[in-house]
């Protein structure tokens, strides 16, 4: 009776998801059949349409519980890297059945339509996929959360490789608008920038402050909804919009001076113009400042005018009720913007304001990298925002005389932490803003926040060691899993339920079946399946035969030196070199394929693309080859891409130089998917292993500690020539047998191996690199043992969700006393 009431009631919600898709069809976009027997494009926007309609009530419903809390959690992000929303709220709304049923009336499959959105251009890499994660966590666990981004007209770039080499196009992913926003003008803020101050007492004898003669820009938001797993709550992402206040100088436009007349204009709309501007100009440098304060100073406006709207200038219980969240050091400056709106603004004399400041600032720290810790010259600082930089000198010095009190002339200990760098360059350390106008300090994995303690933030920790803490990253398993890899997830259902897909620590009862010879062979074939998916994605985007029968060796992700692409480069022109040799003893016949993107202006991450290019191609076209090697660079890597790579994946490359990673989330998500890691003890490889077990993880490379020691006397090149297989690799990359008509091209690369100041220590972790890959070819090579850890990949998996790293955030950072 239960069957057919639940079958009833799901053909009743099909038919009617059939009738309003008509409906849009028709009388919304004015098509018909034809149009759509045509193109799936119509189709596509009548079934977003349709899917956005069934959001709308939970969304309205969402945002009057949350009124009525007056919890708000605000996390302020650069990137949120969502990739396409359609599928992902047909899952979380449980729509599947009913729009496959709607479909077929068109001939139609979902795949065939979801093909028809583009990824959004909103983020780049693992920092903006975990922000997208995160909200998804967050709106399944029913937390009033809000994120804060910035509307980008084009993403980073749309990369095609050309001869090679990285070539970057625009990537116009707004070019046919976007049907998951919705413009709120209602809540448009304004943003300034230049001008000066102006100092004045009030009617009270207090001193206070005008900033004035500013170049202002409208923050017009738009808003996504974030819908959580199949419990009516849908979360909202709010994307600012850069608009002129006026639309440009009629009398100059009368004039003829029409570049003079509309300069504003293209000035303020530049800001949300391109994600990640090349800042190797000034004016990239100040492009990225103003995009940065523009997030900062639109949300937190927002945040207050909420609160204000609700409480009036009573702000007692703002710091119990309010946290900002802030995803890496990019959103520091909200530490002085604050200050700035509560002391310019609403007056409060500045002990308050800080006292609130403090107890609602959260930072997140997401690299080891000194050098990727942004600061900003205080000359352009000062050009761009001089009311920033004259509150950003107070809070420093107020916290100067707080060290000094702890540790009296300690001027070494003084220059160290000082927010402001002196000397011939002065700067501002932004990471260093953060740490001061937060009460709590983050690190993504176990290792990266004690090296953050130790290293990076160490007189910090020792001033305010309560200030620290751990939350290792996780990604959501709604679209790591149950979306991406639905033959997986339909045996887990099977297998032990569906109650993982909002608890993923449901997966340990997989470990029981990884000795189950009948359910490892389903695995597997499952496996297969998935292999043959990503061979056809291969084969029309890179020209690349891949068979299903070799390992699917993988290293996918933002191209980088510390990342070690490089590495895995030497590993294939090793073996390329041992099968030109007829060395094939204990060999497994592999694919590799490697994708990512290189920053426009990062020469040696390109040039790495090139010779992963280089490799491919001599490899490729060798028949000696064929039967054992085979090499793609897959170009203009992206969410969608991944979500086809990761479930056809055998061997995940997590190869970065120990304590330099500071978590990853491509580890996370090739486990999940059954894949075994070979990875170096860096970042969350460390926590991986540890769930795994070491049997069922392929582990090389030094410790981040012996790295550290190891700079000392590092002598790569008697290491070269210590092990014939290195020195053998770097003959063929010297002599040009992969560069035979452009010399000299992949020399800065071979004398970067060389160098004895190499921070990334190639030629010291070859030889336990290669050898790792030559037990990932026994492994495989027994079929029973490979499933067996492939299963248990998957069955251990469970602690990686976003799910359990939101609920950390909620216990430990946001929900706390104030």
């Amino acid at each position: 009776m239960m069957k057919k009431q639940m079958s009833s009631s799901s053909n009743t919600a099909g038919k009617k998801l059939s009738k309003d898709l008509d409906r849009h069809l028709n009388l919304t976009l004015g098509r018909d059949n034809c149009d759509v027997n045509t193109s799936h494009h119509y189709l596509y926007k009548s079934l977003g349409k349709t899917v956005r309609d069934r959001l709308i009530s939970s969304w309205r419903a969402t945002r009057c519980h949350h009124h009525e809390d007056p919890t708000r959690i605000s996390y302020l992000s650069l990137e949120f890297l969502v990739g396409r929303s359609l599928q992902n709220a047909i899952l979380n709304l449980d729509l599947e059945e009913s729009v496959k049923d709607a479909l077929h009336e068109h001939a139609c499959e979902l795949e065939d339509i979801e093909s028809e959105e583009v990824d959004a251009g909103l983020g780049n890499g693992g920092l903006g996929r975990l922000a997208a994660c995160f909200l998804d966590s967050c709106a399944t666990l029913n937390i009033p959360v809000t994120g804060y981004g910035l509307r980008y007209h084009y993403g980073m770039f749309q990369q095609t490789i050309r001869n090679g080499y990285q070539v970057e196009r625009p990537d116009m992913w707004l070019r046919h608008g976007n049907l998951w926003e919705l413009e709120t003008p209602e809540y448009t803020r304004v943003v300034k920038f230049r001008g000066r101050t102006e100092y004045y007492h009030d009617d009270h004898g207090h001193k206070r402050v005008h900033w004035v003669n500013t170049n202002d820009v409208l923050a017009i938001p738009y808003d996504m909804p974030v819908p959580g797993y199949r419990n009516e709550t849908v979360n909202t992402l709010r994307l600012w919009n850069a608009e002129a206040t006026d639309e440009f100088n009629l009398d100059e436009f009368h004039a003829g001076d029409y570049t003079d007349a509309v300069a504003a204009k293209n000035r303020a709309e530049l800001i949300t113009m391109v994600l990640y501007p090349n800042d190797s100009s000034v004016q990239g440098k100040a492009l990225r400042l103003r995009q940065q304060y523009f997030l900062v100073s639109a949300s937190l406006q927002d945040v207050l005018h909420n609160w204000e709207r609700r409480y009036g200038r009573d702000f007692t219980n703002f710091a119990k009720n309010n946290v900002f969240q802030l995803n890496d050091t990019h959103p520091a400056i909200a530490v002085a913007e604050l200050m700035r709106l509560l002391v310019d603004h609403y007056w409060m004399e500045w002990e308050q304001a800080w006292t609130i400041t403090t107890a609602t600032m959260a930072y997140t720290n997401h690299t080891l990298l000194p050098e990727a810790l942004e600061t900003w010259s205080v000359e352009l600082f000062g050009e761009l925002l001089p009311r920033l930089l004259e509150i950003i000198y107070e809070i420093n010095a107020r916290f100067l005389a707080q060290v000094a009190e702890k540790w009296p002339a300690d001027v070494d200990r003084l220059r160290r932490m000082s927010i402001v760098g002196e000397g011939d360059n002065r700067h501002i350390r932004m990471a260093y803003l953060a740490i001061v106008g937060s009460y709590s300090v983050n690190g993504v994995a176990a290792l990266h926040t004690e090296l953050l303690e130790k290293g990076l933030f160490r007189d910090f920790y020792e001033l305010w060691p309560e200030k620290f803490n751990n939350k290792t990253n996780g990604v959501t398993p709604r679209r790591w899993l149950a979306h991406c890899n639905r033959g997986l997830a339909s045996l887990l259902v099977e297998t032990i339920g569906d109650g993982w897909v909002k608890d993923l620590s449901e997966l340990e009862k997989l470990k029981v079946y990884a000795e189950d010879s009948a359910f490892a062979e389903r695995f597997m074939a499952i496996k297969l399946s998935n292999k043959e998916r990503l061979a056809a994605l291969v084969a029309h985007d890179c020209g690349v035969s891949f068979d299903t029968n070799m390992i699917f060796d993988v290293q996918v992700k933002r191209i980088h030196e510390y990342k070690r692409q490089l590495l895995n480069v030497l590993h294939i022109v090793h073996l390329y070199d041992r099968i030109t040799r007829g060395d094939t003893n204990g060999m497994y016949p592999r694919c590799v394929l490697l994708g990512g993107k290189a920053a426009p202006g990062y020469f040696i991450a390109k040039l790495i693309i090139k010779l992963v290019n280089s490799v491919a191609e001599v490899v490729n076209r060798d028949a000696r080859a064929r039967p054992w090697l085979r090499v793609a660079f897959f170009p203009n890597f992206r969410v969608t891409a991944m979500e086809r790579i990761c479930p056809g994946t055998d061997l995940s490359e997590q190869i970065s130089t120990a304590g330099k990673e500071a978590s990853g989330t491509g580890n996370m998500k090739f486990m999940m998917n059954g894949a075994v890691t070979i990875g170096t003890l860096d970042g969350a490889n460390i926590e991986i292993r540890n769930a795994v077990g070491a049997d069922n993880f392929f582990l090389f490379g030094m410790t981040a500690a012996e790295v550290e020691q190891a700079h000392t006397n590092y002598d790569p090149n008697s290491i070269i020539a210590a092990d014939p297989d290195l020195n053998r690799v770097m003959s063929l990359l010297e002599s040009g047998q992969f560069n035979l008509f452009e010399k000299g091209i992949f020399d800065p690369i071979t004398q970067a191996i060389r160098s004895p100041t190499d921070p990334w220590m190639i030629a010291a972790d070859f030889r336990s690199y290669i050898d790792a890959q030559q037990r990932v070819c026994d492994v495989y090579a027994d079929k029973p043992m490979w499933a067996r850890m492939a299963v248990l990949n998957t069955a251990s998996s469970g602690e990686f969700s976003s799910d359990r790293t939101i609920k950390q955030y909620r216990d430990e950072i946001w929900y706390r006393d104030v």
